[in-house]
């Protein structure tokens, strides 16, 4: 079989980037082999997000930078997958009509048999919806690493009024508990040392009578798998028993992302979230109490149509009272084919840019604080590699998801080291290895 090579740039979030391997590991066999330099491919994919417009922008400029492979080299071919794909299947070729190929997520697994058709004068367009696609029977090609991501579940229920996922993915379906554990023992046998698991809300997870706090709890049971992680939990779906797998499983870390999106319930309502301040609140205070120490990060919107400034106000103060060890903050970005799209833009850039600029100020004093209480302290670190900016550093994440840089003792990625905190920034816990 000849070797062909495959170039693929990843847009998004860690659901994107778990997509890529599965394309990997669906074109392998095949005879397609990664490439890291786009002028040696035979096949050229950009995988995307569309959750926010600037994302889109920064693809399409890609792509008109990327076709000159095709100019120079005729038999190149281009192509869009993931969800803009599947976002903007009717105007994506108007825009970008050299695509030879428009993959939306639930069709990657037709994507051996496309690259080979042989007429290919027409762009080759798979964008239909699959409810029954899970990908489970597919092995993904990991690069190396200590963490590996699996995606036990695929598609969102919850048609927030801001969020084009559900129509874009498609509607919830969930990885069997078997296959999960199947793929979890094999990455264990290959030296991974921590799992994370992806799905737009991943909590919601079920497998008959089995959920997602069944899930935790057999992972934890494996052999080799030092650390349990996962993204992105609904609140909505934070049940008791999620929280009590968290706290009975040393394997499970004491770190959640937990989305609030706003801090106001008159915003939260029209966001269509499913929960008050007051019941996520609540929750909060049920993690801390099960979960001492835990590190919580969050999502937050500014800007939402109809946000006032007592709405933002409300939710400075929320994040002020919670105090989040980090926060992913953003400015309403309109996506069209959502409700919300509907309602038009009631703020200016610049009014949400002032807000948006006040919350990363305090997310970012309140980041360092927390973490300068760490000094003096020892952290379990699972040693990731070599710092990227200190040569002769080690680099790693703690049990709270918390990066650590130490200077290096000889120890390989995938050892647990326990490590002094010495001082400490908003993003950087640094350390000495307790030997």
């Amino acid at each position: 079989m000849d070797t062909r090579k495959v170039y693929i740039e990843t847009y998004g979030c860690q659901m994107n980037l778990a997509d890529t391997e599965l394309i990997v590991g669906l074109l392998k066999p095949h005879g397609y082999e990664p490439t890291q330099v786009a002028a040696q491919a035979d096949v050229i994919l950009l995988n995307t997000c569309a959750i926010r417009e600037h994302a889109e922008e920064r693809v399409l400029r890609r792509l008109g930078e990327l076709v000159r492979h095709k100019t120079r080299r005729p038999g190149v071919l281009l192509g869009l997958t993931g969800c803009m794909a599947q976002h903007h299947r009717e105007s994506l070729l108007d825009k970008a009509p050299f695509l030879d190929l428009v993959l939306g997520p639930d069709a990657y697994r037709h994507l051996p048999a496309l690259l080979v058709q042989e007429d290919k004068d027409e762009p080759l367009v798979s964008v239909r919806l699959d409810r029954d696609e899970t990908y489970a029977d597919i092995t993904p090609a990991r690069g190396e690493g200590v963490r590996a991501w699996v995606t036990v579940m695929r598609g969102c229920d919850k048609f927030c009024t801001f969020c084009i996922v559900p129509y874009v993915r498609g509607r919830e379906r969930s990885v069997s508990l078997a296959a999960l554990l199947a793929q979890v023992r094999e990455l264990a046998a290959q030296g991974y040392k921590e799992v994370v698991y992806l799905g737009q809300t991943v909590n919601a997870y079920r497998d008959g009578d089995h959920d997602f706090a069944d899930l935790l709890w057999r992972t934890a049971e494996v052999e080799g798998i030092e650390r349990i992680r996962f993204t992105s939990p609904h609140p909505a779906d934070m049940s008791e028993r999620i929280i009590a797998a968290m706290a009975t499983c040393p394997k499970v870390a004491s770190y959640l992302h937990l989305p609030l999106q706003a801090a106001s319930n008159r915003v939260l309502e029209q966001m269509e979230r499913g929960y008050t301040v007051e019941q996520y609140a609540t929750l909060v205070e049920r993690l801390r109490a099960a979960v001492p120490g835990i590190a919580l990060s969050t999502d937050i919107i500014v800007g939402f149509p109809g946000e006032e400034e007592s709405d933002f106000r409300a939710t400075y103060d929320f994040m002020a009272e919670i105090r989040y060890d980090s926060a992913f903050m953003f400015k309403y970005s309109a996506r069209e084919g959502t409700k919300a799209y509907k309602w038009g833009e009631t703020l200016s850039e610049e009014e949400k840019g002032r807000r948006l600029q006040e919350i990363i100020a305090l997310q970012e004093r309140i980041s360092a604080e927390i973490n300068r209480q760490t000094i003096g302290q020892t952290v379990e670190v699972l040693i990731e590699g070599p710092a990227k900016r200190q040569e002769g550093w080690l680099a790693g994440k703690s049990g709270q998801f918390k990066t650590v840089v130490f200077p290096s003792t000889g120890a390989q990625p995938g050892e647990v080291m326990p490590v002094r905190v010495v001082s400490a920034t908003a993003h950087t816990l640094v350390g000495e290895a307790r030997l």
